[in-house]
């Protein structure tokens, strides 16, 4: 009887093992495969310059997930992060028209005010009004979006100042673009925030057991207010560098933008659920999704296509989460 139990025991052991292998490095495997795959079909795909596209584009949607991975490990979501990063982009377009003939930090600056301000708005209301993560973020996420429409009555803002665009179309040394070295910063002292700190000890216990975590000594509220506010910041500097990119403020930037950065999230590894979660899985999520809509490109799939490939991809990681969970 006590072999059988502990077969079972083993079983169980070596099911759970199995699991935990999956979720910590399932999302590696599969970014390995993609870049093979793709590569075999299309030789171009692994070219210097396609590779710095790929890393360029990881660097905006990489500031959203690190915000939303400090979120979601405090077990809320953000759903504002699109809408805060197209109406930081046009509010900063807005003070840097080259009529302004203001210095680009004044449209940095105002940029960032927005989404600082929107990310406070959302640490206020699900921090201490007790507002659920979910209502309270796609209330913002329509404020946002009328503030942004208000702003211009939904229409383009052109002509920004030379220096304004360099920091989304700007080189250092001819071949690294502007937006990688800033994701390269941000990167890194969220990898020390989040890990060498007492901080980031704080994020991972309120999201594990925020009952404990009080207990402990732990200001919930306050480190709960936090994160959204840290995601409001890179949701706006990543609207402020995408609109110096295209070189224009467009009302639509940012659209969408909050489903890619949960699905990088979560195919890192981080769970919905809060407490449990790592950041260099979060730039695996960003590789891979980047990398997927790269692929699709390359292979010339209708962007509708697309859309609805990123949703089955969004389910199934959330799923797989959930499966390892259990």
């Amino acid at each position: 009887m006590s072999n059988q139990s502990s077969g079972q025991v083993s079983s169980a052991q070596k099911k759970q093992a199995m699991k935990n292998m999956v979720s910590k490095y399932g999302s590696l495997a599969a970014l390995f495969l993609m870049i093979v795959v793709m590569t075999a079909i299309k030789p171009r795909f692994i070219n210097p310059t396609n590779l710095r596209n790929i890393l360029r584009l990881a660097s905006i949607n990489g500031l959203l997930a690190i915000g939303m991975t400090f979120v979601c490990l405090t077990g809320g979501i953000d759903l504002s992060v699109g809408a805060v990063m197209g109406c930081a982009g046009m509010y900063s377009a807005y003070f840097a028209q080259e009529v302004m003939n203001l210095p680009w930090f004044v449209g940095v600056a105002v940029g960032l005010a927005m989404g600082l301000a929107i990310g406070l708005f959302n640490g206020i209301c699900v921090a201490y009004l007790k507002v659920p993560a979910f209502v309270g973020t796609l209330g913002s996420m329509s404020i946002a979006k009328g503030l942004t429409f208000i702003l211009t009555n939904a229409k383009p803002i052109p002509k920004l100042s030379a220096s304004f665009k360099y920091l989304g179309g700007g080189m250092i040394g001819g071949f690294l673009p502007i937006p990688i070295i800033i994701f390269g910063v941000i990167l890194f002292i969220c990898f020390l925030l989040l890990y060498n700190t007492r901080y980031g000890r704080y994020v991972f216990a309120v999201g594990g057991n925020q009952k404990a975590a009080r207990v402990s000594g732990i200001n919930v509220k306050i480190v709960t207010a936090s994160v959204y506010l840290l995601s409001g910041f890179l949701a706006a500097l990543a609207g402020i560098i995408m609109t110096a990119r295209v070189t224009s403020g467009v009302t639509s930037t940012g659209d969408g933008y909050e489903t890619d950065a949960i699905a990088m999230v979560v195919i890192g590894g981080t769970s919905l659920a809060g407490g449990k979660g790592r950041l260099w899985g979060t730039i695996v999520g960003i590789l891979l999704m980047v990398c997927l809509s790269n692929g699709l490109d390359m292979l010339g799939v209708n962007a509708y296509i697309q859309m609805i490939v990123k949703g089955f991809v969004v389910i199934a990681a959330v799923m797989l989460d959930g499966l390892s969970s259990d």
